[in-house]
């Protein structure tokens, strides 16, 4: 699920505006071609598309692999990249039709064909992995390749946000002699026909791309050389940055670095942008969890305090966030702040007494180490719930991946995740939080909420879902599923002879490696 100090400050609302003639340009690439190093923390969960569903693993699909259609800058609207068009086809909104681009080859050497693309939708659904993206195409009940170039949806109901969901990591097309058709492919390598190509990965550590020069899609040419370094915690990032060991860093510095960054060093180039990445902190709500009843779900929205979080965990780096939907986004709005508008140990009290539970309520609180700063933040989070004198937290902190796995499995009474908007629309943060078997697997559902999620989808026109999503962002508020905690700032920053780092992230999904250059 997406720093900096600074001689250029941007928003998102300015990258909005950065094509010509239906092609993405940037600054002349000249003829540098030394490798651009970029630190991150993001992990990546697996190389293969079917077996990841969270950005670190995202951030490096939209570089080498392609989908049929991919995002500008700022965009909202998808366009066609490893397609030539795509379109519904009649009445209903069932129906996708894609016409692939031609000359795209992947390394092998073998042309891309519409098998190519059936055949990667499909083994993400048969694959079904724990920890994939399968639930997005929750909505697609078969792929047929009609021709060599032409590949058709068949989609079980009305879904507007199927060609946003194909433009995500999800909808990365592989070659079929490459992947195993009902396994995920276990080697370090990469076959796609993204603009880059992997040539070197050890995990946890690195990833070296290389310019494809075969490549053929939506871009107008390919970028520099580029060296991803994987770090596992702020605080080591944040070192590497100081001692320039990365040209770039972002994803993410520590907060306290962040809130520290001068905007006139002239020795750095600092960009910070509107995000629509959000941070909940999620319940398990099955039979079995102390958090089971509602009321007392409800109680620990009445205790937590998001703009004390926000301001010394994050030092101002992150904005109190009260629903599911962040601002920004079609359809927002304060569903937490209209039902607890501020902490109250007198109202958590009364629920927890009409709910008859023994005090203090005890229960796990996990978080996925080396992420932010999740210790600090579980740390704030357990100190508020506890000084009411209700609540007993157990903090508790695991490697990603496991991480990954319990939530997964509701192994976990809550859990603290964040999440990175899928594409630029209100759904992605419906079915994949909220809905029945959403991907935070809380065990939550609600007919109503699933009605109206699906209801949303059956507009293609996405201003018109903003009364959905207004009912769900209540009943949410309501139930407490979850407790919405912020919205990120982006942030990225570079050395002064590095371009294009206000491009790398924009809340479409997309980490625009290839914009990055020498200048």
């Amino acid at each position: 699920m997406r720093s900096a100090r600074m001689r250029l400050l941007v928003t998102l609302l300015a990258l909005a505006v950065v094509g010509i003639g239906g092609r993405q340009l940037w600054p002349s690439q000249g003829s540098d071609d030394r490798t651009i190093t970029v630190g991150t923390t993001d992990a990546v969960t697996a190389l293969d598309p079917a077996g990841a569903y969270d950005s670190g693993s995202w951030a490096l699909f939209s570089n080498v692999f392609q989908t049929l259609l991919t995002f500008e800058p700022g965009g909202v609207e998808p366009v066609p990249d490893a397609a030539e068009s795509c379109g519904f086809e009649g009445s209903g909104l069932k129906t996708y039709r894609c016409t692939l681009r031609s000359g795209i080859t992947f390394p092998s050497g073998r042309a891309m064909t519409a098998e190519d693309v059936k055949y990667s939708f499909d083994r993400v659904k048969r694959i079904n992995a724990d920890v994939g993206p399968a639930s997005l195409f929750a909505t697609l009940a078969s792929v047929t390749a009609d021709d060599a170039h032409t590949v058709t949806f068949h989609l079980s109901s009305a879904d507007a946000t199927f060609p946003l969901k194909a433009a995500t990591g999800a909808g990365s097309i592989v070659d079929r002699e490459k992947y195993p058709a009902g396994a995920l492919r276990t080697d370090a390598a990469v076959d796609g026909t993204g603009p880059y190509t992997l040539t070197a990965y050890t995990k946890g550590e690195k990833a070296v791309l290389a310019p494809y020069g075969r490549y053929e899609g939506y871009l107008s040419g390919t970028g520099r050389p580029i060296e991803l370094r994987y770090y596992a915690d702020a605080a080591r990032l944040d070192q590497a940055w100081k001692d320039r060991r990365v040209d770039v860093a972002t994803r993410t510095l520590p907060p306290r670095a962040l809130s520290a960054l001068n905007p006139s060093d002239p020795d750095q180039r600092v960009t910070e942008s509107d995000s629509t990445e959000t941070r909940n902190l999620y319940l398990n709500t099955r039979s079995r969890s102390p958090l089971h009843d509602p009321r007392v779900r409800r109680a620990m929205a009445w205790l937590v305090d998001r703009e004390q979080l926000a301001a010394t965990v994050y030092h101002g780096t992150v904005d109190p966030l009260y629903s599911v939907i962040p601002t920004g986004i079609t359809g927002h709005t304060t569903s937490f702040f209209d039902d607890y508008p501020a902490p109250s140990t007198r109202r958590a009290r009364e629920l927890l007494a009409g709910a008859g539970v023994s005090l203090p309520v005890r229960f796990t609180l996990g978080y996925g180490a080396g992420r932010g700063a999740g210790a600090e933040e579980a740390a704030e989070l357990k100190k508020q719930l506890e000084a009411s004198g209700l609540f007993r937290v157990d903090v508790k902190s695991y490697e990603w991946t496991d991480f990954q796995k319990r939530w997964a499995a509701g192994r976990m009474d809550a859990w603290a995740v964040g999440w990175s908007a899928d594409y630029p629309d209100p759904d992605t943060f419906g079915a994949a939080l909220v809905g029945t078997g959403s991907t935070m697997s809380t065990g939550y559902s609600n007919k109503l909420v699933d009605h109206l999620i699906l209801d949303s989808r059956q507009f293609a026109d996405r201003g018109r879902v903003a009364k959905d999503f207004k009912e769900i962002q209540a009943d949410v508020a309501a139930d407490v599923p979850l407790i919405p905690l912020w919205q990120r700032k982006e942030y990225v920053v570079s050395t002064e002879d590095v371009g294009g780092g206000q491009y790398l992230t924009d809340g479409t999904g997309v980490f625009r490696l290839w914009r990055l250059n020498w200048i």
